[in-house]
């Protein structure tokens, strides 16, 4: 081929590459609003006062499965990893600043469906949580989703962990270690 027959397709090739660029700058801030927004309006539900605001506060305690921490005026929303049956689970836990937990959804997972998976449909399951101040175990105040108590206990571990957070509760005391 010679080079003029290849210069039409190089050239349009580049004019399409700098289109998709310009409006990847040009979307990505209305994209990352709108996350900011829908994460608001889901934290709000997390805690009794429903607040509008929350401002991300850092973390660099001891507790490796606490990811990000949001401080509401009445409390906390805080994302916390545990390892599921199937892989890492990624919850939000909203616990009051009196250390109760207030809210409970389970935003990543991949838990096996029909079992697992139930952590983040099952109501009846997660709102055993509520009201609850870093105590919880599977088999005494949890019941454990059906054939899913590896999940069940990733659940249980990382809302521990968060009311610990909240309350001061020391992370090597076993409040949010695993037992079995």
């Amino acid at each position: 081929m010679k080079a003029k027959e290849l210069l039409a397709p190089v050239i349009a090739i580049l004019a399409s590459a700098a289109v998709l660029l310009g409006a990847s700058a040009v979307l990505r801030p209305m994209a990352e609003e709108r996350e900011a927004a829908a994460r608001g309006e889901i934290m709000g539900y997390m805690l009794p006062s429903r607040p509008a605001a929350f401002t991300e506060e850092p973390y660099d305690g001891e507790d490796e499965s606490i990811r990000r921490v949001f401080k509401a005026e009445d409390g906390y929303v805080i994302e916390v990893e545990a390892a599921g049956y199937v892989g890492p689970m990624i919850l939000w836990v909203g616990v009051t600043n009196e250390g109760q937990v207030s809210g409970v959804t389970v935003r990543d997972h991949r838990e096996t469906f029909g079992l697992g998976r139930g952590a983040q449909t099952e109501w009846p399951f997660l709102i055993q949580y509520l009201g609850t101040a870093g105590e919880a175990a599977v088999g005494e105040d949890i019941d454990a989703l059906t054939g899913a108590t590896v999940t069940s206990k990733a659940v249980t571990r990382a809302v521990n962990s968060a009311a610990a957070f909240v309350t001061g509760a020391d992370v090597s005391s076993g409040a949010t270690e695993w037992e079995g």
